[in-house]
């Protein structure tokens, strides 16, 4: 998809290192703690003690989380497990399950990235009001990959029935002269997630199949015009490529939150995904969060896609 490839992401691991060392660094009594968690859920990040070293907090998400039919939304409630620990801190011998506030749990970037992404949340979250009953927020970059000549149908709800509003283009394979700067699988339209309900996306702003990459001068006129208002289009016709959203790399987690359970992944052509590579499915989203599947089946949560199809998205 892409024809040049930057080296950026050799920058990532230092934006996401302490993320990744949090998550491998465990406390002796974790082992014991996640014995403890109820049916439903799942373990996530264990977070250090008080300062007396008497009690341990543990991230808990649903284990519903991750399923595309019930996807947890970014904006609900948290809960966390308050674990008693021993005299010596080594093991839990009780714990109780607890709403959780912003600040119980310390985890995410040293940088305060996380907190730039929750302020941001906020401000989808507050726009909610405007978007069809039922949609959850998302804001992410994305692109059509529906190769029927015919387009893409942008419906008006999301359903098959549904009005038809006007279609996105499938593969657009441009040539002007030799000038050009078309991929191999032909340029995509590309638009905005701005909603997610029931295995369909809520989109606006496609643009025209490559005008973004190409001579605009010399863009044909009568090149193919996508919709670009608001409407919905079903989730199995949408693609993207990761982008970087300053967590750890090489795999997806379990619910849309940094301190939720990661499990590693691989890219289409092998090794750790990165942003040079781009998810098998996507599958709903919430935030700037999307669940997906990667290359080689596992099924978990990234945050930050991107549409971009000349370089990678760090």
């Amino acid at each position: 998809m892409r024809i040049l490839r930057s080296v950026a992401v050799m920058a990532l691991s230092a934006t996401t290192a302490s993320a990744q060392q949090a998550s491998e660094a465990e406390p002796a009594w974790r082992a014991s703690a996640v014995a403890l968690v109820p049916a439903g859920y799942v373990a996530g990040t264990s977070s250090s003690t008080d300062a007396a070293g008497t009690t341990g907090y543990l991230a808990v998400y649903a284990a519903s989380a991750d399923d595309p039919k019930t996807p947890t939304s970014v904006f609900a409630p948290r809960q966390m497990m308050v674990v008693t620990l021993s005299k010596d801190g080594t093991r839990a011998l009780s714990a109780e399950l607890k709403p959780r506030g912003p600040s119980d749990i310390a985890t995410g970037n040293a940088d305060g990235t996380d907190n730039d992404f929750a302020a941001r949340q906020a401000e989808l979250d507050a726009k909610r009001s405007a978007l069809p009953a039922g949609t959850e927020p998302c804001d992410l970059g994305a692109w059509s990959e529906d190769k029927d000549l015919a387009g893409l149908n942008v419906r008006a709800e999301p359903s098959a029935k549904a009005r038809v509003l006007g279609k996105l283009p499938p593969p657009y394979h441009l040539k002007m002269g030799g000038a050009e700067n078309t991929p191999e699988g032909g340029w995509l339209t590309e638009f905005r997630i701005i909603g997610f309900k029931d295995g369909w996306f809520l989109i606006q702003g496609a643009m025209p199949p490559g005008k973004a990459y190409e001579d605009d001068k010399r863009y044909p006129r009568n090149a193919p015009k996508p919709y670009a208002g608001r409407g919905w289009v079903a989730a199995n016709k949408v693609g993207a490529s990761y982008a970087n959203g300053y967590t750890r790399m090489g795999g997806l987690f379990q619910a849309p939150f940094v301190d939720a359970k990661w499990t590693p992944a691989l890219r289409k052509l092998g090794g750790e995904f990165d942003t040079d590579d781009g998810p098998k499915r996507i599958l709903a989203c919430s935030g700037h969060w999307a669940l997906v599947e990667s290359h080689d089946g596992v099924r978990g949560w990234w945050r930050s896609l991107c549409s971009n199809q000349v370089t990678n998205c760090s």
